[in-house]
């Protein structure tokens, strides 16, 4: 009977959302694969790229509020499904758009439409499973869905041999109105998961929290940094520096993207072995940081490595919200997991916003030879964003200074009178939780 529960529930709650996630990720990285037949049928400069490509991140980090709170109110399946059908309208809009303007619009609408593909996934493994399987849950959601990422490569470009990339978008505008069909039909409803726990469910009560916004800033820098660049700017460093041809160039990003999908599992497995040993995720996000910032010194400094290494280092850290989103489990209760995990969105895509454009106004600076920008360009464009990123890591890594100042105190027997405790114990949540049978609330 138990057995029976749990694959209804992955069938007709996880699977249906992972689906969404999928699409999701595969309008994020899509633009990579198309953006030379884009500009050539189009006629549009780096900048303007950047920037049709950059507004999905920025659509995407402004509706994560108001997404959340809807989510937390009126439940995961009829925000999915009515969001979703703005995304294929979206699609369908690209597919016959001729100007700047309406592909501005219909990049716009796509980031708005898949916007809550991600978080209303979480929320509702948050509502239907078991509070210790959430953080290997939110793993395989992420590794599903990232396979849009693997799809935007090689199978897609194999596809366009044979058909235009409006005909591709016209495609995908009535997989993903199927989509949200399927969502509105299958998904069970199922209300909140009650806590006794007294932190008012108000947004304040997240941007409030000093645990947040100690963890966010790194996050946002290197998830969001991750993101822009597999996106879209690993494809013009790898025709321009690496001096890849096309074949070569889709078989990297392919090759990328299965890291991708296998990073997300990876870290799923990780979160939910050591948490299991009481370590806590943000270990884990800090290893991350450290790793991504290694991998673009070796991109910026060309050092002789073959460049899939650092760029999979790249794909893998573009999963690490599976890391983020543990901790912000952990951090608070279910019925604030929708604003919780949207306000963290919005630093996620706002950065990546803000990078993919910041990149492409940066590299517009420099003049094309023969249709290629000089490394120094690239240098440039990728050494500011480290400098964020290292900010983002000190900021971080400022209250285990403190822990480390304590615990070196108390083995001296001696405490001196500054020392503060900046990190806030999480047991409050963790210790208030009531799990619902599978069954109570919900109609199948």
């Amino acid at each position: 009977m138990q057995i029976s529960t749990t694959w209804r529930r992955i069938a007709f709650v996880f699977l249906p959302f992972a689906a969404g996630y999928y699409l999701s990720y595969l309008f994020r990285t899509i633009n990579a694969l198309i953006a030379s037949r884009l500009s050539s049928d189009t006629g549009l400069g780096t900048a303007d790229l950047g920037l049709l490509t950059s507004v999905y991140f920025l659509v995407f980090a402004a509706a994560q509020i108001p997404i959340g709170i809807l989510l937390d109110r009126f439940g995961t399946r009829r925000v999915q499904s009515v969001l979703l059908l703005i995304a294929a309208a979206g699609a369908g809009l690209f597919a016959v758009s001729t100007s700047f303007l309406s592909f501005l619009i219909a990049r716009g609408m796509i980031g708005l439409g898949v916007a809550a593909a991600l978080t209303a996934g979480l929320k509702s493994i948050i509502l239907w499973f078991p509070r210790e399987r959430v953080a290997l849950l939110n793993g395989y959601m992420i590794m599903l869905g990232s396979l849009g990422a693997v799809t935007a490569t090689a199978p897609l470009e194999h596809l366009l041999a044979w058909m235009g990339w409006r005909q591709l978008f016209e495609i995908l505008a009535a997989a993903t109105g199927a989509t949200a069909i399927f969502i509105y039909v299958v998904v069970p409803e199922r209300g909140n998961v009650p806590s006794i726990a007294s932190t008012p469910t108000t947004l304040s009560s997240v941007f409030g929290d000093r645990r947040f916004w100690r963890m966010a800033p790194l996050s946002a820098a290197c998830i969001g940094s991750a993101w822009s660049l597999q996106g879209l700017w690993a494809s013009p460093w790898l025709t321009d520096v690496e001096g890849l041809d096309r074949a070569s160039l889709v078989r990297q990003l392919f090759m990328m993207s299965i890291v991708l999908s296998g990073g997300a599992w990876l870290f799923g497995m990780t979160v939910h072995c050591i948490k299991r040993r009481g370590i806590g995720a943000e270990t884990i996000l800090a290893l991350v940081a450290v790793l991504f910032i290694a991998a673009e010194f070796a991109l910026i400094l060309r050092t002789p490595l073959p460049s899939i290494l650092p760029w999979s280092v790249v794909a893998i850290v573009g999963t690490a919200t599976v890391v983020s989103f543990a901790v912000i489990a952990d951090y608070f209760p279910p019925e604030l997991a929708g604003r919780a995990n949207g306000a963290l969105n919005v630093l996620h895509f706002g950065w990546a916003f803000l990078a993919q454009y910041a990149t492409g106004l940066s590299l517009e600076q420099w003049s094309a030879n023969d249709g290629h920008r000089p490394v120094q360009a690239y240098q440039v464009a990728f050494g500011f964003n480290v400098a964020l990123q290292i900010a983002a890591f000190v900021w971080f890594a400022m209250p285990w200074r403190r822990s480390i100042a304590s615990w070196m105190s108390s083995i001296l027997f001696f405490k001196p009178a500054d020392v503060s405790y900046a990190v806030e114990s999480v047991g409050l949540y963790e210790d208030s939780v009531i799990l619902l049978p599978a069954d109570d609330d919900a109609e199948w």
